[in-house]
């Protein structure tokens, strides 16, 4: 729900569980930070059942501007910027971390730049959240070059460069998921779903990296590799086993081709016990 702008039912969904009993304590404290953190950033965002507001893409008006109406508030004190980036530096949940660069990526203030690009380069962080930072550095009209650490590797990216959406990304990014759509969804339906939301946090992670760079080179052996290389990682996530014969032949991966099949496979392996081992930054 945060990913696809949810907020409103992103809050009632985290109301009703609240009320749930028979949960480990700690998950009763998670879902409360959050439910309080996303009543502070987003109080007009109401869920379908809820008395303010329910966002809705039809509604009249710009988009953008609502979104960065509700992000921005008229007015804010120095206490509130310095606690939007206290969040974002130091919340255990990276799902916190994450909505403070939300909100940071509408503060007119002089130290958010340098806040951001500070915690960013100096701290070993979760890829996905360092992708996340170039792109709330992007909004802000940051240009440049970044030196980072990214799976094991030292990179340089320009932030005017980050993709925003999907969209953003190569052409080959969208051809490898329907690949792998076009096969999962007469094993499973509810597969590509999975496969879609998977090869978003890979890319996520992926990005600026040199098994982002082979991915780019967007030829139809490079197609073959990652999709059975997205395929195995999902069915090992999903279910902890995979037959990787049948990956292999479903895709056509040739002998010629098992070595950067195997390079692909070791990359998304690589990402997917990232969120295993829960390493947040």
């Amino acid at each position: 729900m945060l990913e696809s702008e949810q907020y409103g039912e992103a809050k009632s969904l985290l109301r009703f569980l609240l009320n749930c009993q028979g949960e480990e304590k700690r998950h009763y404290e998670e879902w409360n930070n959050l439910l309080a953190w996303l009543e502070v950033a987003f109080p007009t965002f109401e869920g379908s059942h809820g008395g303010i507001h329910t966002f809705d893409p039809d509604d009249e008006g710009d988009e953008n501007s609502l979104r960065e109406e509700a992000l921005n508030p008229a007015e804010y004190d120095e206490s509130y910027v310095q606690q939007v980036l206290y969040i974002m530096q130091h919340h255990p949940v990276a799902d916190q971390q994450i909505l403070a660069l939300e909100r940071a990526a509408y503060l007119q203030h002089p130290a958010v730049d340098e806040t951001i690009i500070g915690w960013l380069t100096g701290n070993p962080l979760h890829p996905a959240l360092q992708f996340k930072a170039l792109q709330c550095l992007k909004k802000r009209g940051v240009t440049g070059t970044i030196s980072l650490e990214r799976l094991g590797e030292h990179v340089e990216l320009e932030v005017e460069a980050t993709p925003l959406s999907m969209d953003d990304f190569p052409p080959v990014v969208t051809r490898v998921v329907e690949r792998v759509e076009s096969v999962t969804e007469v094993i499973e339906a509810s597969l590509p779903h999975f496969a879609k939301e998977l090869w978003k946090e890979c890319l996520q992670c992926l990005y600026g990296t040199s098994a982002y760079e082979r991915l780019r080179t967007d030829d139809d052996e490079t197609v073959d590799c990652y999709s059975a290389a997205l395929h195995q990682v999902l069915e090992l996530s999903l279910y902890g086993r995979v037959n990787d014969d049948d990956v292999r032949e479903t895709y056509g991966i040739t002998d010629s081709l098992r070595f950067r099949y195997e390079q692909a496979c070791r990359s998304l392996r690589q990402i997917a016990q990232f969120k295993l081992d829960g390493d947040g930054g």
